[in-house]
């Protein structure tokens, strides 16, 4: 079956939609597989330049919807949600980090870092292999982080 966040099933249906949601004219932005109380959850995070609307999100959900019933990678029924990754979208993939290299984020850690805390803010200077650069704004100090240590990074006050 799946890990936690839908690892097996996640790739499945990552690989299956990628090209359904480029030939609209969006960017896959994250699949998630989560169980909340007794529902599963299939949710497509999709993103476009300016924006997406609840049209993009309508057009996505009927273009995938019989796709996913053909290769059928979830056994158990499930609810298809297609959304966007909203304004204080959570960088998840490589691609996310770099794309957004120089924009103001927020961090929350699983532990605190000594002389800064569990959650801050910064400016993301840089992404390698799973090491993220977080400077102060002032420009003054920086932290370098292991993605592995974070709970989760987003954008902060992010301009569509």
């Amino acid at each position: 079956m799946a890990d936690k966040k839908g690892g097996s099933t996640v790739d499945a249906v990552w690989k299956l939609i990628e090209p359904i949601v480029n030939d609209l004219g969006l960017q896959l932005w994250d699949v998630r597989y989560v169980k909340e109380g007794a529902q599963w959850y299939l949710r497509v995070y999709i993103d476009k330049d300016g924006g997406v609307g609840i049209e993009d999100c309508e057009r996505v959900s009927r273009s995938i919807d019989e796709p996913l019933d053909r290769l059928n990678p979830i056994e158990q029924s499930y609810c298809l949600e297609v959304c966007s990754p909203g304004l204080e979208r959570e960088l998840i993939r490589p691609e996310h980090y770099k794309r957004f290299l120089g924009a103001d984020i927020m961090v929350k850690m699983i532990r605190p870092i000594e002389g800064i805390g569990k959650e801050f803010g910064g400016v993301l200077k840089d992404y390698d292999k799973g090491e993220i650069i977080i400077e102060d704004h002032d420009g003054e100090n920086s932290v370098t982080v292991n993605k592995k240590d974070i709970v989760w990074v987003k954008l902060d006050d992010f301009d569509i």
